[in-house]
């Protein structure tokens, strides 16, 4: 009986990869247990291929009993979660097709047909706005991946034109943008990647002048800068009109991410950091050096999170922070905790 056992096995495995499907391979498999029961039941008992096949029926039906309850075990799991998903889905706003050209249809469709994402998800994503401060390193991994996922408006602001030393890490721009402004450059390659959304360029500097009125006409914000003024002032601007703050930093091998959103319960990013580190304790790229692949790992992540943030799909990371170390491949995160005496979204009075 063993043998056979391994035989079926065997044929299962093969026919896999060879790309027989599975249903065509239970029947082959069944077809040769109702054969070998058969023999079972209409030869006598000291017939050689009964001795041969397990010398009696009673194995073979005991695990035709224990196939048919797994399998029926399986069903019932697959029936009640379809049913569980379409209760879901009632219980959401569904999609009029409408919203969507054919061409939309079919290159977001591998988004509409994830559980977590599908028809509602993927309008929630074309209704949203999302403004990323800085076009550099983790700017353009992350409106890349923002634009194709479909994000109906995205804004970019950032004041600095495109260098050559910035093509070894930051690509979306290309040789022949040198001089251009990154905004402009950004603009061109989103809408070549995706014509189907739409891109604010804003060719100037985040100032406290404009953050209020700007932050206000998007619905979460991504932060890609490299200086702490600017960082500094996108979380209170962000915290003041209860947006969620997607922010990524980086150096030399390591970078980080985190949502900062207090109006979900989380800390802003003046909790976590309550002032400036000093210039020679957080050199920039250009000093200290950054492994051109990693601000694409991490300004990717940022457009996960983004895109968790806007259809409600998993665990955002707000009250945390992920930590990735290309040199040595290893990823933690930690938990961040409010601080009621954060002079941003602090609740404690100080006198």
């Amino acid at each position: 009986m063993g043998w056979l056992l391994l035989a079926a096995l065997g044929l299962w495995l093969a026919g896999g990869r060879f790309g027989v499907g599975r249903a065509a391979r239970a029947q082959v498999l069944g077809a040769l247990y109702l054969a070998i029961l058969a023999l079972h039941l209409v030869l006598p008992a000291a017939h050689p291929l009964r001795l041969a096949t397990g010398g009696g029926a009673a194995p073979w039906l005991l695990l035709g009993a224990l196939v048919g309850a797994v399998v029926l075990y399986r069903l019932v799991l697959t029936r009640l979660r379809v049913r569980a998903d379409a209760i879901a889905q009632a219980r959401q706003p569904a999609m009029p097709l409408r919203s969507f050209s054919d061409a939309e249809l079919n290159r977001y469709a591998r988004h509409i047909v994830m559980r977590e994402i599908g028809g509602p998800g993927q309008k929630a994503l074309k209704q949203a706005r999302v403004l990323v401060i800085g076009a550099g390193g983790l700017g353009s991994p992350a409106l890349m991946y923002l634009a194709a996922a479909g994000v109906g408006t995205i804004g970019v602001i950032d004041d600095d034109v495109v260098e050559n030393a910035n093509l070894q890490r930051q690509v979306l721009h290309r040789d022949a943008d040198i001089d251009r402004p990154k905004v402009q450059s950004a603009m061109d390659a989103l809408l070549a990647q995706n014509p189907h959304v739409t891109i604010h360029p804003y060719h100037r500097r985040l100032t406290a002048e404009i953050a209020a009125d700007l932050l206000a006409e998007y619905d979460l914000v991504l932060d890609g800068t490299d200086n702490f003024d600017t960082r500094y002032l996108a979380n209170r601007a962000a915290v003041a009109q209860g947006k969620p703050l997607v922010s990524g930093a980086l150096t030399q091998w390591e970078g980080q991410l985190s949502v900062f959103h207090p109006a979900a319960g989380a800390p802003c990013y003046q909790c976590i950091f309550p002032q400036a580190p000093a210039p020679h304790l957080a050199p920039s790229c250009a000093e200290a050096g950054v492994l051109g692949p990693l601000p694409g790992v991490i300004g990717t992540m940022m457009a996960v999170e983004t895109v968790k943030l806007i259809t409600g799909a998993g665990a955002p990371l707000r009250g945390e922070m992920m930590i990735y170390d290309a040199l040595w491949g290893e990823t933690r995160k930690i938990a961040l905790k409010r601080r009621p005496d954060c002079p941003v979204c602090g609740t404690k009075e100080t006198t």
